[in-house]
Order: structure tokens, then sequence, then C-alpha cells
């Protein structure tokens, strides 16, 4: 049985190769092709853009060396690149390829045009009134004339040469490329320039003035060459458009530093990264970059993890956390464990992510792709076709049978068609990248358009995960401070996360903490303890009611709560009740600017929760959700998102890919988010690295801005030879004499390619979501829960705040003045909201804020 098992299945490998001599979409379809018929390839992503392929194959059938060999007899090269990190020294020195390339291209092109502007000049110049030396006058002087012409196309020729070297090569296999028609045209007018040369000759040694006369007037020595330098122009252009397109991989690649410094034997050395080991401890020191990923033994700081994350206050770490390569060390000097390192780190998988999806092909490229692979070969029939057309009614004029099927060749290059989708989608994978939105395949990107149903978990993504105390209601002559200091000394002992989060808010107010005797949990209902001597209780209304507490004066503000989802806690000693404290689990700042933002779009939002129906209606009441479906069991979730499906729509998954992990991988398109430093998670197909749902809104917006973007390139593409290919065969002659001259038409091609690049380039600019600036919500809500009368509240905005530290410092500042009540401050948004018993002067907010050494930009 285990032999058959293992017999039956199939483990496919996928590879990565680097694929030289492609030009355009027609070569892409014909490597895409060879490789296809090699026996056990699976599938083959070809992309043009950045000259690479990936293949799935089984090892057992075939290898990379078949594959190669496949490509080679296509008529293009193949390699397998070298594991990152392991290049030479002198390739990781010298010059990327595309830099080398476009070097090579702007040689190519300055001597192109040194030597095409005086052969234009000569050829042209009697036409346009410019004068000519005397030597090029005259029907004694035509062969001088052609000649010279002749001898200043020849450097043209030679370092363009690689249109004739790749275009007959592919065309002599049947593989017909956009070199192809390049060679083909520039060919057709220089050998007939060849044979005008012939022809003065002739009429030179026999006195025929009129054949003199002729053939020196059609030489077309310019038109190959003005052909070939503005082709070679507009691939200039384009290549460095395109180089532009994958700046965000370059980036990327260049955040991580070349050397760590490691403790071994006791000893600090430094050492290049890829000789760090698991296991090292490492030396960080301030403003020193993280060379891979570990854990923090020793030492704090607060580490700008924005390359990363895309977030841009730095985060305090101390042991225990963990740091992520390429991050920035912004202060303190700490030392941390290796835990993964070379390709595993965070780092690495980001390029690996974002290379992989800007390699990928969208599905709505294959329309491209077929077009592409008939594309050439139609393309020479309908020159020849015109060629034959034009010869027969002009009765017999080589030179606008010439002239038509010559600029049919150059018109029709598919350079924009091939360009018109990988472009967009290598810009705007980038562009997810550099605001911490990880696309993994050009398929998840183009299906989220489409998206118009979003499922979003409950816990971890609408809300913190994490209990907070959100309302404290005192009884008489009893203070929030005194509250909680019994409530937070009593709870202490206790692992409960409601217990953990009172301790938590006492700790945030610096309130200190008194030890507990005879601490005992009472299953279902609280715990006691002796405070002083005194008997406490803390726990629910029926632990109260037993204890013979008299709870009158809360049940009202304890059933407003229980309504509102959050969970009242009351506290007594010596059978008086002190107050309670009412503990959620709080939606994040941006939970409901994301969910307006869906609907701005036309999404209808679902919530998705295990929790209890009366807590998850409360949360998706107050966020403004579409549709709530609570007391869901993790394994049930993937068939509420099935039932979404069946009902006709596309849905979108957001989860935190560990309990969501089925749900995600059934969505139309899965989002794991708050992935943090964890960025290859299998379940989902965009990876938000972080705890913000406005990612997600933005990432469907990149989603429609890319497809938007795509679909005007292909417009362009299609109607661009829609409308060139028969101007430039003449059709349109008849009726308004208009024609294109194959000059014109080699600058119309080129043109057309580098609009399409240029056209993705925009997708640079999107810009994310603005977040607000508002605190949580739970800040607001003690308006109307807290006992005595709240008249106001006022929001100041500050500058400098940083960390947690900055936090505490700018509240405890302004909790210490007579009249706030509460201070909330908010790191992201920049600001600080304090509940106020009376007013209080701006002045005197302003001042206490300042006098901690933060600047208010702001009193509302």
């Amino acid at each position: 049985m285990g032999g058959a098992f293992s017999e039956s299945v199939v483990f496919l490998l996928k590879q990565k190769f680097d694929v030289t001599g492609m030009t355009c979409s027609a070569c892409s379809a014909h490597v895409d092709k060879a490789v296809r018929k090699v026996d056990g390839v699976t599938e083959v992503n070809v992309n043009l853009l950045s000259n690479s392929m990936t293949v799935e194959y089984d090892p057992a059938k075939t290898s990379p060396q078949a594959i190669e060999a496949a490509v080679a007899a296509a008529g293009y090269g193949a390699s397998c690149p070298l594991p990152a990190g392991k290049q030479s020294p002198a390739v990781q020195q010298g010059p990327s390829p595309m830099e080398a390339e476009l070097k090579h291209m702007k040689c190519r092109l300055i001597v192109s045009f040194v030597f095409l502007i005086p052969l234009f000049y000569i050829a042209m110049g009697h036409m346009m009134g410019w004068p000519l030396p005397e030597v090029f006058h005259g029907t004694e002087n035509a062969m001088v004339f052609a000649l010279v012409q002749f001898l200043l196309l020849l450097p043209i020729l030679y370092v363009n040469d690689k249109y004739y070297k790749v275009g007959f090569k592919t065309l002599f296999k049947g593989a017909p490329n956009m070199d192809s028609l390049i060679a083909m045209g520039s060919a057709a007018a220089l050998i007939y320039g060849v044979a005008a040369l012939f022809a003065i000759g002739w009429g030179l040694g026999h006195g025929d003035t009129a054949l003199v006369n002729k053939w020196s007037m059609d030489l077309y020595f310019e038109s190959a060459g003005m052909i070939l330098t503005l082709i070679t122009l507009g691939k200039f252009l384009e290549t460095r458009s395109k180089g532009k397109t994958s700046e965000a991989i370059t980036r990327l690649m260049d955040l991580a530093p070349k050397t760590a410094s490691v403790l071994r034997g006791g000893v600090e050395t430094e050492i290049p990264v890829e000789d760090v080991v698991v296991g090292d401890l490492i030396v960080v020191r301030p403003g020193g970059r993280i060379p891979v990923d570990g854990i923090i033994t020793d030492g704090f700081s607060a580490v700008d993890e924005s390359a990363l994350t895309g977030e841009s206050l730095p985060v305090d770490k101390g042991p225990g956390d963990k740091v992520a390569a390429a991050s920035i060390n912004k202060s303190g000097s700490f030392t941390f464990k290796a835990l993964r390192v070379g390709e595993d780190t965070t780092l690495a998988q980001m390029i690996r992510l974002v290379d992989e999806a800007a390699s990928s092909k969208a599905p709505i490229a294959k329309l491209a792709d077929r077009v592409a692979g008939v594309f050439v070969p139609a393309v020479i029939g309908i020159a020849l076709v015109t060629a034959v057309i034009w010869l027969i009614a002009t009765g017999g004029s080589i030179t606008s049978a010439l002239t038509a099927g010559v600029a049919v060749l150059v018109i029709s290059c598919p350079c924009a068609l091939g360009l018109a989708t990988p472009v967009a989608i290598m810009v705007g994978t980038g562009k997810g990248a550099e605001n911490g939105i990880l696309i993994k395949s050009a398929e998840a990107l183009e299906t989220l358009h489409t998206i118009d149903t979003v499922v979003l978990d409950k816990t971890g993504t609408l809300t913190s995960g994490k209990p907070v105390v959100t309302d404290c209601l005192t009884a008489a002559d009893v203070t929030e401070e005194e509250l909680l200091c019994v409530a937070a000394s009593l709870e202490q002992p206790s692992e409960h996360p409601l217990a953990q989060a009172i301790v938590a808010e006492a700790g945030e107010r610096n309130i200190p903490l008194v030890s507990v005797e005879s601490f005992q949990a009472v299953h279902g209902r609280g715990v006691t303890a002796l405070l002083h001597g005194a008997p406490v209780l803390a726990g629910n209304r029926a632990m109260m009611e037993e204890a013979g507490v008299d709870l009158s004066g809360f049940e009202n503000s304890a059933g407003a709560l229980a309504e509102q989802g959050k969970t009242p806690l009351y506290f007594a000693e010596n059978g008086s009740l002190l107050g309670l404290v009412a503990v959620a689990d709080t939606a994040k700042p941006t939970s409901a600017a994301a969910v307006a933002g869906f609907k701005a779009l036309g999404i209808r939002v679902v919530m998705l929760t295990g929790d209890n129906r009366r807590t998850a209606q409360a949360v998706g009441q107050a966020l403004g959700v579409d549709e709530i479906v609570a007391e869901v069991l993790p394994q049930d979730k993937e068939k509420t998102v099935s039932a979404l499906q069946a009902q006709g729509r596309k849905v979108a998954m957001v989860g935190d890919g560990i309990n969501d992990a089925p749900a995600l991988a059934r969505a139309d398109v899965g989002l794991a988010i708050g992935a943090g430093t964890d960025v290859a998670i299998e379940s989902a197909d965009i990876v938000l690295m972080k705890s913000d749902l406005m990612d997600a809104v933005d990432a469907l917006r990149l989603s429609k801005a890319t497809i938007r973007n795509i679909k005007e390139n292909l417009f362009w593409a299609f109607f661009y030879n829609i409308i060139c290919i028969p101007l430039a065969a003449g059709a349109f002659y008849p009726l308004f004499h208009l024609q294109l001259s194959p000059m014109f038409a080699a600058a119309a091609m080129s043109l057309s390619s580098v609009c399409v690049v240029t056209n993705a380039l925009r997708l640079k600019f999107f810009k994310p979501t603005p977040r607000d600036t508002a605190v949580p919500q739970h800040n607001e809500s003690k308006e109307t829960t807290e006992k005595g009368t709240i008249t106001m509240k006022k929001k100041l905005g500050i500058e400098g705040m940083m960390c947690n530290h900055c936090k505490a410092h700018v509240e405890k500042a302004l909790s210490a003045l007579d009249g706030v009540t509460t201070a909330v401050a908010d790191v992201e948004g920049k600001c600080a909201v304090v509940t106020l018993s009376h007013d209080v002067a701006d002045d005197v907010l302003k001042k206490a804020v300042e006098d901690e050494g933060y600047q208010v930009t702001s009193v509302s």
C-alpha cells in the first residue's frame, strides 16, 4: 500500500530562468510554446518585462537543462539564476544587467544619430531647400551622392546589427518576432538602395541620364537608417522607463546590510551577512540596520520597521521581542539571537513575493498573448499583400510598393501589446510592497477588483484581539484610582484575559498595587481575597447578589454596557460596592473608516465571528457592517464563505491567517492581516504587513487602479494597430491621400511603446488612504456611561510622540491638571483627547504637554 501511494504522488518543482533574446510579446509567446512542449512541464510563465521565465515541472520527467535546450532551439537563451547572495564579487560590484543594457543602447544611439543627421541632410536637403555642396549636384555626381549616403548608413547598420542577427534567426526558425519585422523592413530599404547604386552606375556607363535621375531620387538609404535609429531610440526610452517599474524590488534589495557584528566565543566580529547562521548572537548599535530575523536577548530600543511594514513610527523593542532584517535601530544598543537567515528572512521573502507577483501573468494578459503568437506572421502576410496590391495598382511602381510594405512591417511591431500588462503589474505590485501590501500573484491582483463582498473576521481584524478597560463607574466617595487599585490588586494573581486588562490599565495609569491574601477563584462567578484583612470580591452580578451586595444605582449602567458588547465586572469591599469596571475587545482606530471605505467602493461588508450574538451585534452596529454572522466555529467559517459564493458573490476574506486559513483559501481572494514578520502565509493571496484594515481597502483601490491601467494600455495597443496598419498600407490613400512613410512608421511604433510604459508609471503616484486620527472608540463612550456630568472633550494635535513612553508622559501630564477626568494619547494619530469635568483653558493644556518636551499644534 505504501508503495502504491508513493507512486501516485507527483512532486513538482518550480524553477525560475533568466531568458535572453526576447524583444516583444511574440518572442515570449514562442518561448512559452517551446517550453510547454517539453515532457514533464506542467506550467510556464514567461515575463517579457523582466526577461525571466518560471517553469513548474516534474523532475522525474525533465530537468532544467532540457528546458534550457528547448529555449535555445527556439532561438533564445535561458539559464538558471544564481541564488541570492551567491554572486561573485565581480558581479556584485559591476553594473546591473539593466544598467549595462542601457549603457550599450546609449552608445548605439549616439553613433546612429552622429551618422543619421548628415545622411538625412544629404538625402533630403534638396527637398527642404537646404544648401548642399556642389559635389552632390548634377547627374554627373549622382554616384558620389549615392555612395556617400551608403557609406554613412554602414556604421548605423553595424551598431544595430542585433536586429538582423536575432530577427533573421527567429524568422528562419519559423518564429518571427519584432526584430524580424525591423530587419525585413530596413533590409528591404537597404537592398532597394543597393540596387539603385547598380542602376546609377549602369546609367552613367551607358549615358542614360533619365535612368540616373530616376534612381538617384529613390535611394531609400535614409529610410533604412531612420528606421534603425528611431527604433533604437524608442527601445532606449522604453528600457529606461522599464527600469523605473522595478524600483521597488531594487530598493528592497538595497535595504539588506552587507555585514553583521556577531558575538562568537565572547568576541565581537564583523562578518558578511551571508555567513550568519541560526543561533548567532548579533549586536546592533544605534543607527545600524538589523541583518537577519531574530529575537532580542538583551537591551532596549525603538526600531524603525517602515521599510517592511510601511509603519512610519518606530516600535519599542525589548527582550523577547522579534526583530526583522532591514529594520533600523533608532536608539539604544541591543543583542539578538538569529532565528531566520539568508533566504528565510522577512526581507528575502518580501523580495521573493514581489518578484513572483511582478513576473506572474494576469488572466487579462492571455488575450494579448494569444494575439501576439500569430501577430507577426500575419503582419508579414499583410505587408506582402500590400506590396503586391500597390505594385499592381501603380502599374509596376516598385517605389510605391516598397514604401507601403516596409511601413506596414515597421509600424506593426507588437511591443506595446506585450508591455501593456506586465509593466502595470510590476508597478502595481511594487507600489503595494512600498505600503506594506504584498500581492502574491497578478491573478490575485486582477481578481480583487471584481470583489463585491468582503468578509471580515472580528477578533484581531476589526478589533485589537486584546481586552482593554473601557469604563470605570465608581460609588460615592470612591475615586477611579481607588477602584482600579483594589481591582488590579485583586485580579493580579488571575491569568484570565479580563483580569490582565484591568492590571494593564492600572499599570498605564501608574497606580501602585498591594498584595492580597487568601486568593480564590470561584468558577463561573469571579474571585475573592483579603486586602489589608478586609474581604474583597470581584465578579459578575450573580456573585454580588449571592454575597448580599447592594447594586442599586448600577443596574441600568451595567445593562447599557452589556448592550454595547462590554463585560461589566463588579468590585466590593466589606459587603459594600466600590464600583464596576467594563472590559471589552475594542475596535481598532481605523476599523470604522475601513468599513466605510469598503462601502464607498460598493462592497458589501460581512462580519464573521465566534463571539456571542449580543457582543457581535454591538461591535458590528458600531462599525456599520452590513451583515453579522456570529457564534461560528473556526471550521465553519469556510462554509459561510462558500454559502456567499453560492449566491453568486465574489468574496474576499480578511483574517489573521491562522484560525481563518480554510476561509482564506476558499475565498476568491484571501487577505491575511496583521502578518507582522510572518510574511509567507500560504493560505492568503495578499499579505498585509500591518494590523490595519485600511490596508485591505487600499489593496482593493490599488487593484482597481492597476486593472484600469492595464485596460487603458491594451486599448491603446489594439487601437494603435487597428488604425496604423491600414494607414501604413495605404487603405486611406484613395479617400484622403494619407499614407505613412517608413520613417514616420518607425517613430510611431517607438512612441506607442513609450506611451504604454509611461502610462503604467502613473501608478507610482498611487497614494494610500489618509488614516483617520481619531482615538479608539471606547474613549468616546465615557461621556455617556460615567457617573457625574461630563460637559466636554478637547482634542490636542501633538508633534514629537514616538513611542508608548511618550504616550504615557503626555497622558500623565494632562491627567494631573485640575478638571481633566481622563486623557488618552494616540501616537499614530499624533493627538490626545481629554475628557473634562469643567472647562480648562487651551493654554493650560498646551503648557502641560509642552513642558514634557512635545509640541502642541492645535487644540479643538
